[in-house]
């Protein structure tokens, strides 16, 4: 096949920021037919139920039942899927799952717990963290299947203390993935259901005769959840509205160019819409790196997807050196950050925005998809400026605790009202009155 045609990009180019735009420019924005469609559907689903989930189950993914109960699967048949998988797989997913369980334990233990103290005049103040009752999690099922995805949402959700999981995963044409019924019998999902799409978010928001409804959906999904999910923001909670996968390189050149290359392939392999940079300051290890891409993309199954991600998307970029490589990194807020170079520790304190950091040319972006034990699901489309991995914290909420003394009440009334009566609010000022001694 022919060599693939990736953009190769200099910073000290004079046309460099406009191009460099162009390889950042991807529109969120969902399309107008989309749009209708999810509106209709969710609307379908929140008045006529399970009749409506069939009904969209039946013509997206070509599984026809008399009932949303047939869809259902049963605990019996995780388990038997968990028992029946091939050794190796079913060691690599728990042994997957104890990094991942391990990991937010860690970080249940760091910011999870209520919290309280006294004041000097006997006032308590604190806050009471509480886990959601009941969350569903969408794990895709269309172009691939993703058991990883079942660990990633699930075992957060179960480390926080959630009172049920509910998972919705498509299965077009009926066909079951044994690994993804074994993780989620690993992972302690309560209920599974084999819905997918737009109705799939819909029965989880709005709930049916049969699915129950959840207070929170977390989990990735093509261009019909995402707009499903931000339809339902405020009925229910959602983690993010999650964009194409994402990968940026930062190497120095002591990294085997053959590692780098698989590397971008490893998020261009999503679909067509994934992107793939490297940042590197020697144009001799780019060139490298670019050899090694037209050497090896031949024997990629889906060689296809990955030429179009890398054409399409994908940029190979000399930098003036390792800090402006930094710098363009946190203008791009990547979902995956490889730091691959001698001495990453240097690197890591010039780099605020990412969804994960991947430290070290030993340390692939693929080990944090599937079992390092911090969480895979990231903000991508540089929203990594502003929001952070799914964790214990997005399965938790968080209530004030206040008991005023007696005491307290003689030092808090006075500023309260004082501030009341500034608002016009003379009830709220009363109020704190009422309390004072006279």
């Amino acid at each position: 096949m022919s060599a693939v045609n990736i953009r190769l990009l200099d910073t000290t180019a004079a046309d460099f920021e406009p191009a460099f735009q162009r390889v950042l420019h991807w529109s969120a924005e969902t399309d107008d037919a989309i749009e209708q469609r999810v509106a209709a559907i969710l609307a379908d689903v929140r008045a006529r139920g399970d009749a409506a989930v069939l009904e969209y189950t039946a013509r997206f993914d070509g599984v026809s039942a008399t009932s949303v109960a047939a869809l259902e699967i049963p605990r019996a048949e995780l388990l038997a899927a968990l028992n029946a998988i091939p050794t190796a797989q079913r060691d690599a997913l728990e042994a997957a799952a104890q990094r991942v369980r391990s990991y937010h334990e860690r970080q249940l233990e760091a910011s999870g717990r209520s919290w309280s103290y006294r004041d000097d005049d006997g006032t308590l103040l604190g806050q009471k963290v509480t886990p959601l009752d009941r969350v569903g999690i969408y794990v895709p099922g269309g172009k691939a299947t993703y058991p990883s995805s079942v660990l990633m949402n699930a075992l957060p959700a179960k480390v926080a203390g959630v009172g049920e999981i509910v998972m919705t995963v498509p299965t077009p044409n009926g066909e079951r993935n044994a690994m993804v019924l074994a993780a989620a019998a690993i992972a302690g999902v309560d209920r599974a259901f084999t819905i997918g799409g737009a109705q799939a978010v819909g029965a989880l928001a709005y709930g049916t005769a049969t699915v129950p409804a959840v207070h929170k959906i977390t989990g990735p999904g093509n261009a019909y959840v995402a707009s499903a999910k931000r339809r339902v923001f405020g009925v229910v909670g959602i983690d993010m509205i999650a964009g194409p996968s994402e990968i940026l390189v930062l190497a120095d050149g002591t990294t085997p160019p053959d590692w780098i290359a698989m590397d971008l392939f490893s998020q261009a392999e999503h679909d067509e819409l994934a992107q793939s940079i490297l940042l590197c300051p020697d144009a001799a290890y780019i060139a490298q790196v670019k050899a090694a891409i037209d050497r090896l993309l031949d024997a990629m199954p889906r060689r296809d997807v990955i030429r179009a991600s890398l054409e399409g998307r994908g940029a190979l970029i000399r930098t003036r050196s390792m800090e402006e490589a930094c710098d363009i990194s946190n203008r791009i807020a990547p979902e995956h950050l490889e730091v691959s170079s001698r001495d990453p520790h240097r690197w890591e304190p010039l780099l605020r925005h990412a969804g994960a950091i991947f430290l070290g040319a030993f340390t692939s972006e693929s080990l944090g998809d599937y079992c390092a034990g911090p969480n895979h699901v990231l903000p991508t489309s540089g929203t990594a400026r502003f929001s952070s991995p799914l964790g214990v914290y997005d399965f938790q909420k968080r209530s004030s605790l206040i008991e005023v003394s007696e005491a307290g009440a003689q030092q808090l009334g006075p500023i309260a009202a004082e501030l009341a009566y500034g608002e016009g609010l003379q009830a709220h000022a009363r109020a704190a009155e009422m309390r004072l001694k006279r």
